[in-house]
């Protein structure tokens, strides 16, 4: 299992539509071969509140950065979405976790 990350900062003022094309973006990417699940969290600190956490599991690597993003859907996730950003997100990719409490 692959656990892709990603800080999302939202323009301020346009987080209610950012949520609101995300739920429409949403079946674009869980009908990908390899995805698992998603979560999307927002930032509850003073200030940050357009900052948003994107984590999706998916199977492998190559799930995402090959089919995910070289799919149709993909293109469809882009202009739902990457409007919003400023600036554009960093996305890492992690492995199995090495330690749990």
């Amino acid at each position: 299992m692959i656990l892709e990350s990603a800080l999302l900062d939202v323009l301020p003022g346009r987080e209610e539509e950012f949520l609101a094309a995300f739920d429409r973006a949403r079946p674009l990417i869980s009908v990908q071969r390899g995805f698992r699940s998603l979560a999307l969290r927002r930032c509850l600190d003073a200030g940050r509140r357009s900052r948003f956490l994107l984590q999706v599991e998916w199977e492998t690597l190559e799930d995402h950065t090959e089919g995910f993003r070289g799919s149709p859907e993909y293109q469809g996730w882009r202009a739902l979405l990457h409007p919003f950003y400023s600036p554009f997100p960093e996305v890492e990719h992690y492995g199995e976790p090495l330690l749990r409490a």
